[in-house]
């Protein structure tokens, strides 16, 4: 076998065989292939696609590139996933909501990708947590806590690990069949026995358009269930932040309030709650959706979901008092400044991949593979679709390292929004259930 053959016969729109994509697969873990051959076969895939026997055995190949885990606890093993969106911490409420209903939550998350945030970027932003573990550590934590919100190890999906790097920085991030690969192959090495997905579709998604969100979370629940892990999926709105937040140490903050009770954005708690009641139904531990919804409302309620979230911080290296004392651990931004409203209106359209690249432009986010985060910097205080707002009401706060990028950010924010003068047709924030 030969990279270059390979990805001169995706290039020409030609299948790649079972054998041909455990090869190349191979080879990104183990350094055969090089970062441009991996890069080149991302674009070739990104523009010729794969049909469904390549999906499987793509991700069965990088799946199988390292360790895949089987556990013992004592209750089902869970997990949830997001294709990625602007304002999306909704992990860092459900892993502990979800332990707290009697799963074990082992969520092997991912960095930032293109214009979207990720988990383990917001999770660096407290110090001393450690997002980077061995196996054995996760699984003391989960074990003792009933959730571990982590990276993969080095030897969990490594093809994946090395593959999602380049995507990044490559343009090929919003290939479906790349998209449906790399999150399965790392939770199907989890050992999970049931996965919820939100795929995302809107302005902020990587899939903007509805059908190709139904496609990709076709394929998603498709490949799961042929690998023996229950799986459903919601396609949720992203034409508008999930949270009033964008940027890893203010998504965290926003995540504290939440779960603390002193600040709840209500489009954040549906879409939480909603993937926490489909969840504890898939695993088990309810019959009905509805029932397990109620069960992710009154472990917020309750306080325990809180609790459980400060002692998973706390067993992952960072301060034992978080929760309570959050404001005294996370990083600041230098340069914080209002957006101004330059006329009367309501907020009738948002781009939400403008604002996502605004955090990216503060350094909240990677322009290319390698580059340090600023964890402070970001969006706050985000007005959402339907806002009313007078001339010279904030739309935003941003939160910069300097006066420059204060100044750009704010350029790029103020283009994103679009104000009318009656507000725009509500659109559902759950469009629809897959599986």
């Amino acid at each position: 076998m030969d990279a270059r053959a390979i990805i001169a016969r995706k290039r020409d729109g030609e299948r790649l065989s079972g054998d041909q994509i455990r090869w190349f697969a191979n080879g990104l873990a183990n350094g055969a292939v090089t970062d441009a051959q991996a890069g080149a076969f991302a674009m070739a895939v990104l523009l010729n696609g794969m049909d469904e026997d390549e999906r499987v055995a793509l991700t069965l190949a990088m799946r199988d590139s390292g360790d895949v885990q089987n556990w013992d606890y004592p209750g089902p093993v869970l997990d949830k996933h997001s294709t990625g969106g602007i304002g999306d911490n909704v992990s860092l409420m459900l892993a502990p909501a979800l332990a707290v209903c009697g799963a074990y939550v082992p969520m092997i998350s991912g960095r930032g990708l293109g214009h979207t945030g990720g988990t383990l970027d917001k999770l660096d932003a407290i110090p001393g947590y450690r997002t980077e573990v061995s196996v054995a550590d996760m699984r003391k934590v989960v074990g003792e806590v009933g959730c571990a919100i982590v990276g993969a190890s080095g030897n969990i999906a490594p093809a994946d690990k090395r593959l999602y790097a380049i995507r990044d920085v490559t343009g090929t991030v919003e290939s479906p069949d790349l998209i449906t690969a790399s999150i399965l192959s790392k939770k199907l090495a989890a050992g999970l026995e049931g996965l919820v997905l939100d795929v995302k579709t809107g302005s902020g998604a990587f899939l903007s358009q509805p059908e190709e969100a139904v496609a990709l979370a076709k394929a998603l629940v498709s490949v799961a269930g042929g690998a023996g892990c229950k799986t459903a999926a919601l396609i949720t709105d992203m034409n508008e932040p999930l949270a009033s937040s964008a940027g890893n140490a203010l998504e965290v903050a926003n995540a504290v309030a939440f779960l603390r009770g002193d600040a709840i954005d209500s489009r954040l708690w549906d879409v939480t709650v909603a993937l926490g009641g489909v969840l504890l139904e898939i695993g088990g531990l309810c019959e009905r959706a509805a029932e397990g919804q109620a069960m992710i409302a009154a472990a917020f309620q309750s306080g325990a979901a809180t609790e459980c979230f400060g002692r998973m911080v706390a067993a992952l290296g960072g301060p034992t008092n978080f929760v309570e004392r959050s404001g005294d651990y996370l990083p600041k931004a230098h340069v914080v400044g209002e957006i101004e409203a330059p006329k009367a209106g309501f907020v009738t359209a948002i781009d939400g991949r403008a604002l996502g690249l605004a955090v990216v432009g503060l350094g909240g986010g990677r322009q290319k593979q390698g580059d340090p985060l600023d964890y402070a910097v970001g969006l706050d205080q985000l007005a959402g679709l339907g806002a009313h707002v007078q001339a010279g009401d904030p739309i935003a706060v941003v939160h910069a390292a300097d006066a420059d990028a204060l100044a750009q950010a704010k350029a790029t924010v103020l283009a994103a929004y679009t104000l009318g003068d009656v507000p725009g047709d509500e659109a559902p924030l759950i469009v629809k259930r897959i599986g």
